[in-house]
């Protein structure tokens, strides 16, 4: 639970947490067996086949993995498999690629198992050495395939040297024939140690080992120990952790010397440990960015510590029950209940010598990396910190307490936080803190230290002085460690210090009798429950269920713990919903819990993430206004999935606050608080941020009409100005949405007089300019990465349109004007005709709703009769207008009403010349349907054609429409809709229409567009007269654009109109002009295709093009 660093900010955890379950059933015994047994018994069979032996590997792997979270299962089967491996090693017939294999096969093993446990099966005889250290001999320290070979040679070799003989004993004679003398054996194994605690490889983990089981040796510590410890420390000296070879070194140095002062008896170390602290303290391992190194300097350095003081169990430690089971049973039938500690003895400490001067270095060290960054530092610091005080007096260890609560400062960072939680957890399991510790700093028999919270380190000496002030009471401290939250930035850090507090009362639990917490029940319980709750972190949600749980079964005090146990489980809390949702709500039913609960959401989910005002602020309605106030400005630092709730329930408690509490007199707000909110808000909506302006928009739309009177015309105002579009804010397409409802609301707040005063109501004088709002926002077409964004401001225009015209129809139709009815059904029908479903069916909706009101009918409404018969209030509730397929069929009919033309088409031409294959396909093949209609009607078709142009001609140079038109166009010439004006030459519409192509490319860089333009051209050449030279003119132009791709467009498209208007052509140049067209390399350089171009404008009689020299610079 604790050693889990916190996880990244911003990170999100629900689908985790939901699908965190247990995975499997736990297994009983090794199954593989038969299988394992198959595989090593066939690997002589496999050498020699790289794919077998990879796939042998490979599912040895597999099958071994499974055992990571069970690996004694394998105890039993251990002996057998390396049995069989090992006749595969000690074979000397066997090649030596095989026994690389095997090895490789042992470290499967030892992986999963651990070294530990496979170390003592290993061969160990005197018959051993010998062999072992020859198959050195062969081995090559820099072939990073084989090492493997390596790591379990030097565990085997280390193995050897427990044989209880000395080594000098199996050297024999040194000298050889011709009297050179041959390194003994002791010498072949430390130069093999030293010459591997320098690899870059995992052999360098082994060699440390074989150097703490050599050097220990009673033989070979008296020859051997004081140099091989030299040779560290020179290797420490002249290593540096900047360089990649320094750190090599040193990592293997120091685990050497770790496991040496771990596994040495003390008084063989204690002569040197004087001398390694102090080159350790020369290396500054501390400055160093390895954690590996830092978190082996505090071992090594607590291992010094330990030896610096005498092993010994002390006497004054706490102490629960005793480890005999006839003992406690003893105890419990003399009923003896109290805290169970050693009787105190006056010299209980009396034959304790003096603690010598390097400790003072080693706790202040440990006291450090207590704060490192590293969770793996703090950790071992941690475990240093308890061992350390276990062997101190009394009086100096709990000055080691001291020290540890400082680290609690609100100076100090979360990594000091955790790594003192630790500590403690540490100390609280070996019986070191003592129980009065636990309600306040006196510590009886012992001197208090200083409040003063200094960033250095207490020397213990210092620590012992008479004259300190008051200590920090432990459970305070876990108290406020369990709720620890930092800002940083736009997250936060603590999960890991909250973690880290949950283990510490799952060891107090464990560690005190139940008399000594019994004072602090009310308080641990609660905030393990809020923990378990409300911590927005998995892990500290099961954390705190863990401690929880074991302080129930090991206190048994915690209040109603047995059923709050079977709701919030470990399971159970670990989905954040239902742990806020339903488990909350469960808890909070037992009074102990409420208020607790209810305090903590008031100071820190509600409120402010740094919010200590919050309990106060509660009781009074300003500081619900606050609350509401500060919500709605920092709505941009809310989660996404989470940010529209808050908004609407800030808004809707606004609403409710001000009708309860803010209401002076009937229908009176109080004019100072009035105007104060007021100018507040419309201030915010100028906001940088645009969440804040949605926010307090929407907050001005809920405001009751007492707050609004008088205040109507400023607040319209300042909404107003949030749906305008500047350069500055132009993606704040949420704000002008949300200003949008804003507006509609108000108006259903304040009603409508059409003589009223234009400061309280809707009325003549201010109807126009609320309307003349709303029907701009309908052209709000802003794109970003999010596509077309002002499709949602379009969407609330038309809903606040709708919500404002059957108002007026019901209570003031007389401020209806026929104008302004008949804009907003014509652009409502534009809306509805156009590409994206979910604005077409909502426009469809609002178009059907004015069209067929409940009320009273909306006055002025163009061609109403001809509107009803078209859309029967029958199609309010059968059609779909989502689809296509129901959608433009009906639409369309809009065509055929003057008022509605323009509009309509407008919006069709987006669809018809967009991308999304069913909108084109239905609104094509409607559109074609009502042309197909007007084809024998000149007058009808003279009118459609001037109305599309003018949708042109309107829109030039505006791409969102443009460029679809020009793709509608093209469809519309090449099925033949306009073939009626193809009888008149030079007629109107086609002579228009190459003008208003021509000015839309001209200049032109947009690709696209270039490629649209070309299908128009070439359809518009079956129209007679000077305009078709001049459109072959246009043509001609393209075929020598800048661009590659547009003038292989261009040539690809002629050629088919050629094919298509037989007459533009003349029958004796058709071939020669196919010719060209087809066989010219039209992406080739323009110099050469100029000259084909111009060969065709001879052939068809159209003048060639003439270069327009580029004006010379003066």
């Amino acid at each position: 639970m604790v050693l889990s660093e916190e996880p990244a900010a911003g990170a999100r955890e629900d689908g985790a947490e939901e699908g965190a379950q247990a995975r499997g059933g736990a297994l009983e015994a090794f199954g593989d067996s038969a299988e394992t047994r198959e595989l090593l018994g066939r690997l002589r069979a496999v050498f020699g086949d790289r794919a077998a032996q990879e796939g042998a590997l490979e599912r040895f792997r597999v099958i071994m993995d499974k055992y990571q979270e069970q690996p004694h299962l394998l105890d039993p089967h251990l002996e057998w498999m390396m049995d069989l491996l090992l006749d595969i090693v000690q074979d000397k017939t066997s090649p030596g690629d095989l026994v690389h294999l095997a090895f490789k096969f042992l470290y499967i093993i030892t992986k999963v198992r651990g070294y530990k446990a496979f170390l003592r099966l290993f061969p160990h005889e005197v018959a051993d050495v010998q062999p072992v250290l020859d198959m050195f001999t062969h081995q090559n320290p820099k072939d990073h395939e084989t090492w493997e070979t390596r790591y379990m040679l030097l565990l085997w070799l280390s193995m050897t040297c427990l044989i209880p003989f000395d080594f000098s004993r199996l050297d024999g004679n040194l000298l050889t024939q011709r009297g050179q003398v041959r390194m003994s054996i002791m010498d072949r194994i430390l130069q093999i140690a030293e010459s591997y605690l320098v690899v870059s490889d995992k052999a360098r983990d082994a060699a440390a080992v074989l150097v703490s089981k050599f050097v220990t040796r009673p033989d070979v510590k008296q020859k051997k120990m004081a140099g091989f410890l030299d040779w560290s420390l020179c290797t420490l000296a002249r290593s540096s952790f900047q360089t990649i070879e320094g750190v090599i070194a040193m990592d293997g140095t120091l685990q050497a010397l770790a496991q040496i002062f771990k596994h040495g008896k003390r008084e063989d170390c204690l002569p040197y440990a004087a001398t390694v602290l102090a080159c350790l303290d020369g290396c500054r391992l501390p400055d160093s960015n390895q954690t590996l190194l830092r978190k082996l300097g505090v071992k090594l350095v607590q291992r010094l510590g330990l030896t610096f003081l005498k092993p010994k169990v002390a006497k004054w430690r706490y102490q629960r029950g005793c480890r005999s089971l006839a003992a406690n049973l003893q105890l419990c039938a003399q009923s003896q209940t109290g805290p169970q500690m050693r009787a105190k003895t006056p010299d209980s400490d009396a034959d304790d010598d003096d603690v010598p001067e390097e400790v003072e270095s080693v706790i202040e060290q440990l006291l450090v990396g207590l704060k490192d960054k590293d969770t793996i530092v703090r950790w071992s610091a941690a475990k240093g910190i308890g061992r350390m005080a276990g062997r101190l007096p009394k009086e100096l260890a709990d000055d080691v307490v001291g020290s540890v609560l400082d680290c609690f400062s609100f100076q100090e960072t979360d990594n000091a936080w955790h790594g003192g939680c630790l500590a403690l957890a540490e100390l609280g399991r070996r019986g070191l803190l003592l129980p009065s510790r636990l309600a306040d700093g006196a510590v009886e028999g012992s001197s208090e230290v200083s409040e003063q919270e200094n960033d250095g380190i207490k020397p213990l000496k210092t620590l012992c002085a008479k004259d300190s002030g008051r200590r920090w009471p432990v459970v305070a401290v876990i108290l406020k460690a369990l709720t620890y939250e930092e800002k940083r930035g736009a997250c936060s850090v603590g999960a890991n210090v909250r973690d880290a507090a949950c283990y510490v009362c799952w060891a107090f639990a464990r560690a005190y009798e139940p008399q000594e917490l019994k004072p602090f029940v009310a308080e641990i319980s609660s905030a393990l429950v809020i923990a378990a709750v409300f911590d927005r972190n998995v892990t500290c949600r099961r954390a705190a269920s863990a401690a929880f749980q074991e302080n129930v079964g090991r206190q048994g005090t915690f209040p109603h713990g047995i059923d709050i146990l079977t709701t919030a489980d470990y399971f159970a809390v670990g989905n954040r919903s239902n742990c806020f949702l339903v488990i909350s709500m469960f808890i909070a039913g037992f009074p102990e819990y409420t208020r607790p609960m209810v305090d903590h959401l008031v100071a820190k989910k509600i409120n402010h993430w740094d919010g200590g005002l919050g309990g106060e602020l509660m009781r009074q309605a300003d500081g619900w206004q606050w609350l509401i106030n500060d919500t709605l400005r920092n709505l941009h630092l809310i989660s996404s999935h989470s940010k529209q709730q808050i908004k609407e329930a800030a808004v809707s408690a606004l609403a409710a606050l001000c009708s309860e509490y803010r209401m002076e007199e009937p229908g009176e707000a109080d004019p100072a608080w009035q105007e104060e909110l007021i100018k507040q808000y419309l201030a915010e909506l100028q906001s940088p941020e645009e969440m804040t302006r949605c926010g307090f928009s929407l907050a001005l739309g809920a405001l009751p009409g007492f707050v609004l009177k008088g205040k109507l015309q400023q607040v319209l105002a300042g909404l107003r100005a949030v749906t305008h579009i500047s350069p500055e804010d132009l993606s704040f397409a949420e704000s002008r949405r949300d200003a949008l409802k804003a507006i509609a609301r108000i108006c259903q707040t304040v009603g409508v007089k059409a003589e009223g005063s234009p400061d309280e109501v809707v009325c003549r004088e201010n109807i126009s300019q609320i309307y003349c709002t709303l029907l701009d926002c309908l052209s709000d077409y802003t794109t970003d990465s999010r596509g077309d964004v002002g499709a949602w401001v379009r969407e609330a225009a038309m809903t606040s349109l709708m919500d404002l015209t059957l108002l007026l129809g019901r209570d003031q139709p007389e401020l209806l004007e026929a104008r302004v009815c008949e804009r907003v059904m014509c652009c409502v029908a534009q809306q509805a005709s156009e590409k994206i479903d979910r604005v077409r069916a909502h426009a469809a909706h609002v178009f059907m709703a004015l069209l067929h009101s409940d009320g009273p009918p909306i006055p002025h409404l163009p061609h109403r009769g001809d509107l009803q018969e078209l859309f029967p209030r029958s199609d309010v509730a059968s059609v779909n207008w989502n689809a296509p397929s129901q959608a433009f069929p009906r639409i369309t009919r809009l065509l055929g009403l003057p008022a509605y033309r323009y509009h309509v088409l407008l919006g069709l031409a987006v669809s018809v010349g967009g991308l999304t294959e069913s909108t084109v396909r239905c609104s094509t093949q409607s559109l074609f349907e009502y042309m197909k209609g007007i084809q024998d009607d000149p007058q009808a078709l003279e009118g459609f054609g001037g109305t599309l142009l003018q949708v042109f001609e309107d829109n030039l140079l505006n791409d969102r429409v443009s460029v679809p038109l020009l793709k509608t166009l093209d469809q519309m010439l090449a099925n033949g809709c306009f073939d009626i004006f193809t009888t008149e030459e030079n007629h109107p519409f086609c002579v228009r229409l190459l003008a208003l192509c021509k000015e839309e490319i001209k200049k032109s860089k947009d690709v696209q567009k270039l490629r649209s333009s070309i299908g128009v051209f070439c359809g518009m050449v079956q129209f007679p007269g000077d305009v078709r030279r001049k459109v072959l003119l246009q043509l001609f132009l393209l075929l020598c654009h800048p661009f590659p791709m547009i003038r292989k467009t261009t040539a690809s498209q002629v050629y088919e109109m050629v094919l298509t208007y037989s007459s533009v052509v003349g029958m004796d140049v058709l071939d020669e002009v196919m010719a060209v067209l087809s066989s010219t390399a039209w992406d080739s350089e323009l110099p050469l295709v100029r000259g084909q171009r111009n060969r065709l404008c001879d052939l068809l009689g159209v003048p060639r093009p003439q270069l327009v020299p580029k004006p010379s610079a003066c």
